[in-house]
């Protein structure tokens, strides 16, 4: 048996590695470029903390956490095949940490129940120590945290957006599998079942398997992008469509996807909820191609899901969708209205204009564009609680101002009241109104 997990071991680290070395010989490893650091907190496992901070870094940057596979280094995946990710971070000003696996073999531990709870004492409450460090010393947008990994990076990927759902705001796994799928009971690192996808089970169940890890947690939990070759044998190709079970239930959406596209002629992209480039949950599968993701190309997709170049570089500003954590619904405005003094609502998020918020450098948050630009405005100049939370053409003054908080809140400058869904209701239609801040999740909003 120990000869078999050893050969399957070997298995998993063959082909992302022989991707990587093509990828180092064409475009030698910038690994002098990462800065290790050490004393980052609480790290159980002895990982290695590695970071990259672009000369450019934007003033309020995103934070890419990078999860290399079995058998690699931060220097390796910086160098190699997550090298796109780090010419973006040069463009977009992005801050990447890449963590480190020391143990034999230098896999991430998704199997142990230590790995698999939050804070639990492995491989994800170092990492999380590591988020925390670079949150304290380069001012990041807490709403653009993200997380992408390949292979074992990309396992350890769906643990971290199961274990930290109010951390990490999006997601992007090549060739992983549904968090919690690698569990074992004897301390051992490899499922066979798992990897072979062989553990089937019904998408409550996995939701509830994720929900395990973090018991209690009732708000959203990132958007997750999942990627697969469709001749994968080291993490076969079953894991993908369980990974997708997992991720519609734990957002509460249908299996069946809302749109399906062929960016490239071996592609099959499903998107379910919102259908547009941050789509909630977005699987690509790739006909004929084994355990060799990423592969050209692919990451520029994933930037684009994860929001790593959402405006972020030189102008200081955020674009996305304000959600609400206590429903999970985004802030609108009804009926698409460009009329001044249209109080705001909670409605499905749809990728649609009236609900595409952008935070810019002088802490306004606006939306449309051009002609029909508008700022979310305190009623009035209000500074009582109930003031409406409306559109009105943008003129800098301090109602038009908007703090966005560590804990998810949005604070108006001009009051210092709270941005909050009237009631605690969850309801679509439901209106947003200024109120005292009281950290409730009616309160917490997520931009992304």
């Amino acid at each position: 048996m120990r000869r078999l997990i050893r050969a399957a071991v070997a298995a998993l680290l063959a082909l992302p590695l022989a991707v990587s070395t093509v990828l180092l010989a064409a475009s030698p490893a910038s690994a002098a470029s990462l800065t290790r650091v050490t004393d980052f907190g609480s790290n159980p496992t002895s990982l290695g903390m590695y970071l990259y901070v672009p000369d450019n870094v934007a003033p309020e940057p995103a934070l890419l956490v990078l999860v290399h596979y079995c058998g690699g280094s931060a220097g390796a995946v910086f160098g190699g095949n997550g090298r796109d990710y780090v010419a973006a971070a040069d463009r977009y000003g992005y801050v990447i940490v890449i963590p480190e696996a020391t143990r034999d073999g230098r896999c991430f531990d998704v199997s142990t129940r230590a790995g698999l709870t939050r804070d639990g004492g492995s491989d994800s409450t170092g990492v999380k120590s590591m988020v925390d460090w670079t949150r304290q010393r380069y001012n990041v947008d807490p709403d653009r945290i993200v997380v992408s990994g390949f292979s074992s990076g990309a396992m350890m990927t769906n643990v971290l957006a199961a274990q930290y759902p109010d951390v990490f705001s999006a997601a992007s796994a090549f060739s992983g599998v549904p968090a919690g799928c690698f569990a074992t009971n004897d301390g051992s690192l490899w499922n066979g079942q798992c990897s072979s996808g062989n553990i089937v089970k019904s998408a409550q169940q996995w939701g509830d398997t994720a929900r395990a890890m973090y018991p209690g947690y009732t708000g959203p939990y990132p958007r997750m992008q999942l990627w697969h070759g469709t001749e994968d044998t080291v993490l076969a190709y079953p894991n993908y469509g369980e990974s997708i079970k997992q991720w519609t239930n734990l957002h509460g959406l249908s299996q069946t996807p809302a749109f399906t596209d062929h960016p490239q002629s071996s592609w099959t992209r499903t998107r379910h909820g919102a259908t547009g480039t941050q789509a909630t949950i977005e699987g690509i599968s790739i006909s004929g191609t084994g355990h060799t993701l990423p592969q050209p190309g692919m990451l520029a997709y994933a930037i684009a899901f994860l929001g790593l170049d959402g405006g972020s570089g030189g102008g200081g500003t955020t674009v996305g969708a304000l959600r609400s954590a206590a429903s999970g619904r985004c802030l609108d405005v009804p009926n698409q209205s460009t009329t001044n003094g249209t109080q705001l609502q909670i409605y499905d998020c749809w990728s649609g204009a009236n609900q595409r918020w952008t935070y810019t450098a002088a802490g306004e948050l606006t939306v449309y564009a051009d002609g029909n630009r508008r700022c979310l405005d305190a009623s009035g100049g209000g500074t009582a609680n109930g003031t409406a939370a409306i559109v009105w053409s943008c003129h800098g003054g301090a109602n038009q101002r908007w703090n966005r908080n560590a804990n998810g809140t949005i604070t108006n400058a001009g009051s210092g009241l709270c941005l909050d869904v009237a009631g605690s209701a969850t309801a679509n239609g439901t209106k947003v109104q200024l109120w005292s801040c009281t950290g409730g999740t009616n309160q917490r909003w997520t931009l992304a």
